[in-house]
């Protein structure tokens, strides 16, 4: 008898938003997820290594924001498991009320190279037009990953702050800024 190859279903990958009340199921995914990426090198405004406790901190300093609006956390799930993040700061000034700032974008190492970050950007637009605004804007390592993968999906420079930010070995690394227009 030939033995018959069962595949499983493929889990697709679902991004969506997390609200301030789930943030708290979530924090330990979240942080965890969080210092995955940190101490791989990523900057996202910690240097490695980055503690259990402090990456907790972090993201219980976002409820407030998440409950008046002024932030959105969106999280890309395969099922259950938490793969990838990514925030959208929402300014609330008068002549700020059409744009957002991207932050803190981010995938688990075993899911990247899938489409998961692009997917990620995609809900943030979606969310962003949806609140009516339509200028985005980031900051990224120069010269990295991050700028080659916002450059890939028609992110513009619009130039480079020389050491603006501290490396894992405490060096200055320059940061680029980016724009798209939704």
């Amino acid at each position: 008898m030939q033995a018959v190859r069962r595949m499983e279903p493929s889990v697709h990958i679902v991004v969506r938003p997390i609200s301030p009340a789930e943030l708290t199921s979530r924090i330990h995914a979240l942080a965890d997820l969080l210092i995955q990426v940190v101490d791989a090198g990523a900057s996202l405004g910690f240097v490695p290594p980055l503690t259990p406790e402090a990456s907790r901190d972090y993201w219980r300093t976002l409820r407030p924001e998440l409950q008046t609006g002024a932030r959105v956390l969106v999280g890309a799930f395969r099922g259950d498991q938490l793969v990838g993040a990514g925030q959208l700061s929402m300014p609330q000034w008068p002549n700020a009320r059409h744009r957002v700032e991207l932050q803190k974008l981010f995938v688990d190492d075993a899911e990247r190279g899938q489409g998961v970050g692009r997917s990620l950007v995609a809900a943030l637009h979606a969310t962003a037009q949806q609140s009516g605004r339509s200028l985005v804007t980031l900051n990224a390592r120069h010269g990295g990953g991050a700028e080659r993968f916002y450059k890939a999906l028609g992110y513009k420079e619009v130039g480079v702050v020389p050491g603006y930010m501290i490396g894992p070995g405490r060096e200055r690394l320059d940061s680029v800024t980016l724009y798209q227009e939704l």
